[in-house]
């Protein structure tokens, strides 16, 4: 089934892509969701008039998350938790820990699906988080995790 994107998608293209996609992702998440439409001659006609439009949109897009990958290149975030007397972490650091120091230290905000963590940070030191900014546009962010001191507990 050949889908016309409405919006930039990751793992599929752009927004204005003609793409080829298994017809039940078409039928049941792509056309419903309103992410793409079906790709008639017309469609594709009033795409083609409208690309000038799309290119511009894009290309701004691009070049705000590529100010915001300068802003946040060199970013190291210090997030203090609570530990046992072995230094063991009692929980762990999450996505939301992570926009939380980014907002307070940084003031940039970011959405829970931009920071790509495989699994919550578990142990003490050092750890490269990357967030996804925009299309093909990633950042890689330290973050240091260290012993909540008990003078900043009270």
């Amino acid at each position: 089934m050949e889908v016309i994107l409405k919006e930039t998608i990751d793992t599929l293209g752009r927004e204005g892509d003609v793409v080829t996609v298994k017809p039940g992702y078409g039928r049941n998440y792509l056309l419903p969701q309103q992410k793409a439409v079906i790709a008639t001659p017309a469609n594709i006609e009033a795409v083609e008039k409208n690309k000038a439009d799309i290119e511009a949109r894009l290309k701004a897009e691009l070049t705000a998350a590529e100010a915001l990958a300068k802003k946040l290149a060199d970013t190291v975030l210090t997030i203090p938790m609570l530990t046992s007397d072995d230094e063991r972490l009692f929980g762990s650091v999450t996505e939301i820990d992570i926009i939380k120091m980014l907002i307070k230290d940084t003031s940039v905000e970011l959405q829970k699906k931009q920071i790509i963590l495989t699994e919550p940070i578990k142990e003490l030191g050092e750890n490269v988080v990357s967030c996804k900014l925009g299309y093909e546009t990633r950042v890689d962010i330290t973050v240091h995790v260290v012993p909540l001191k008990e003078t900043e507990e009270a």
